[in-house]
């Protein structure tokens, strides 16, 4: 396995599809976020939509969606390095004839694929405003992959529009405290909210992750809060939910 790998990385397993995906702890590893999203992502089945993943980062989500469908999936990641681990990991699966990562600013995405003709867009982008006094991670492959530095909230909803075919659907995932200025901004660039499900560490805690769908120029109306989910049980266990979502049926 080593002709994969550069220095610094190592291969992991989504146990719960049998993929292979390459890391790095001085670089880039998936947080569960990015497996929230690949699971709450629905996608259709057949070979025939076109499926764009923004913030791609090291391809975990379009590998998860690789298993949900037989539809090509493009993968925009902005840094080189994280591109990079993704194209082997893609590679390391036998998905190249699904699967495509493009190095590139998402706010490009139309010089790489034609304007209102996705089907499904990803996106698990940056969550933390860039404001000139925050602390941001010292690693700079984190602090861009976690604040604002390339791209913002605004662009993202924009691209992601421009990028759907009409009544396409978006699905990303971000923190609660920025619910209002995510419904908003979807608003203004005519990304309906249609469904969302809050995630709470544990029983009794506020929650910290957001999953939330969006449909290009759909309706104001039909709106839905799907039950919510926890992660953890009181003995710091993954809940099954959960568990099955990183390691599979438990037989």
């Amino acid at each position: 396995m080593d002709q994969w790998l550069q220095e610094d990385e190592r291969i992991d397993y989504l146990l719960s599809h049998q993929l292979k995906i390459i890391q790095s702890p001085t670089v880039f590893s998936f947080s569960l976020d990015a497996v929230l999203l690949g699971d709450f992502a629905q996608v259709p089945r057949h070979d025939r939509a076109t499926i764009v993943d923004l913030c791609a980062g090291n391809g975990v989500v379009g590998l998860l969606l690789s298993q949900k469908t037989k539809s090509p999936i493009i993968g925009i990641e902005l840094q080189k390095r994280l591109a990079g681990m993704a194209e082997r990991s893609i590679q390391l699966n036998g998905l190249e004839n699904q699967l495509t990562m493009i190095h590139g600013n998402l706010n490009q995405a139309t010089n790489w694929i034609k304007k209102d003709s996705v089907d499904v867009v990803t996106c698990n982008p940056p969550y933390f405003i860039n404001k000139g006094t925050s602390v941001k991670n010292p690693n700079s492959h984190l602090a861009i992959a976690r604040h604002e530095l390339h791209t913002n909230l605004d662009e993202v909803m924009k691209e992601t529009s421009g990028l759907l075919k009409m009544n396409g659907k978006a699905y990303f995932v971000h923190r609660p405290d920025r619910l209002i200025e995510i419904l908003a901004t979807m608003k203004k660039h005519r990304l309906a909210p249609k469904k969302m499900r809050l995630v709470y560490p544990k029983v009794g805690k506020e929650a910290n992750t957001l999953l939330i769908e969006g449909i290009k120029d759909g309706k104001d109306t039909g709106f839905r809060v799907l039950p919510p989910l926890f992660v953890y049980g009181e003995d710091n266990r993954y809940l099954p939910e959960v568990s099955e979502m990183l390691y599979g049926k438990n037989d």
